[in-house]
C-alpha cells in the first residue's frame, strides 16, 4: 500500500494549500490513503465541522489530532461521525479514540496518535501507550501500523522510535511545525523527527510575528493569528508499506511559488 501524511495544517493558508495539491498528489503519485493532522486547522487552535468537512472533502481519509483537539467545542461529536483521532493517551473515559484500524490496498491499516509529555497538556504514559497498543494490533494480526506522535521535545520522539523501530510501519512527529532533516527507515520502520507545518512559511510556526516576537522581547504574552496573507507551503510524506514494513519513503514539499522539493528517506542497513 502507499500512503500519505500531511503534518499539523494551519488555518486558511494551510487548508487552501491541500486543496489546490493533494487530488494531483493522489493521482500523480497513486495514493491509496491521505493522513493529516487538523489540530491547528481552524485559524490555528482546534478543527470546526466546517473545516473538518472541507479537508475531507480534498481527499483526506482520516485525521489526527494533538494538544488543541479539543479547542472547539464541537469537535466532540466529530469524534464519533468522522473520522478523527486524538491523541490514545488521553486518560481513560475521555471522548473519542486515537486509535483505528482502516482497509487500505485489500490490507489492513491501522492509524495510532500519541502525545508526549514534556510541555503538553496532561496525559497519561505515552510509551507505555503506545507498547500495548502496539502489541494488542499484533496481537490481531496488524502489522501495518502508522503512528504520529504528537510531542514536543525531539528526544521523546527519537525515543519512541527506538522503543518500536522493527514494530511498527512509520513513526513521524508533529506539533513544532519546524521539519527536520532526518527522515530514515530503520528495521522496515520510516522516522522522521518533524514533518512541519502546512500554511504560512515566512512568519513564526505559520503564525503573525508580532505577538512570538512581543513575548520573546518582553515576556508578555498574547493571542497568536493566522496572518492575513503569507508565503505558503504543503509538506507531505509518501510511504510504501509491504507486510508492516515500510520499502521506501519521500517526503515532497510544495511552494506557492510552484517549486516542489522532494527528499528521500535513507535506509539503514
Amino acid at each position: 500500500m502507499r500512503i500519505a501524511f500531511i503534518g499539523d495544517i494551519v488555518g486558511r493558508p494551510g487548508r487552501s494549500m491541500v486543496a489546490t495539491h493533494l487530488q494531483k498528489i493522489r493521482q500523480e503519485y497513486n495514493i491509496d490513503f491521505v493522513i493529516a493532522n487538523y489540530e491547528n486547522a481552524s485559524h490555528g487552535f482546534g478543527i470546526t465541522t466546517k473545516n473538518a468537512n472541507e479537508l475531507f472533502g480534498y481527499g483526506i481519509d482520516v485525521m489526527t489530532g494533538g494538544n488543541h483537539s479539543w479547542d472547539k467545542k464541537e469537535v466532540e461529536p466529530l469524534f464519533e461521525t468522522h473520522e478523527i483521532l486524538r491523541p490514545h493517551n488521553y486518560p481513560e473515559g475521555v471522548a473519542g479514540t486515537g486509535c483505528r484500524v482502516y482497509k487500505v490496498a485489500g490490507e489492513k491499516l491501522a492509524v495510532l496518535n500519541l502525545m508526549g509529555y514534556y510541555a503538553m497538556p496532561m496525559s497519561d504514559n505515552a510509551f507505555r501507550c503506545a507498547q500495548k497498543t502496539v502489541d494488542d494490533l499484533h496481537m490481531q494480526g496488524i502489522k501495518n501500523i502508522f503512528i504520529d506522535f504528537h510531542a514536543e521535545a525531539t528526544s521523546e520522539k527519537r525515543g519512541m522510535m527506538m522503543l518500536l523501530q522493527g514494530k511498527v510501519s512509520a513513526i513521524i512527529g508533529t506539533h513544532t511545525h519546524v521539519s527536520t532533516d532526518d527522515f530514515q527507515i530503520a528495521q522496515g520502520t520510516a522516522y522522521l523527527t518533524d514533518i512541519g507545518l502546512s500554511g504560512c512559511r515566512d512568519n513564526v510556526i505559520g503564525m503573525d510575528a508580532k505577538v512570538p516576537l512581543k513575548q520573546f522581547l518582553t515576556g508578555m504574552k498574547g493571542h497568536f493569528d493566522i496572518p492575513k496573507s503569507c508565503k505558503k507551503i504543503l509538506q507531505i510524506a509518501v510511504l510504501d508499506i509491504d507486510e508492516g514494513a515500510c520499502q521506501s519513503a519521500f517526503k515532497l514539499k510544495y511552494f506557492d511559488n510552484t517549486n516542489v522539493l522532494r527528499t528521500d528517506a535513507w535506509v539503514e542497513n
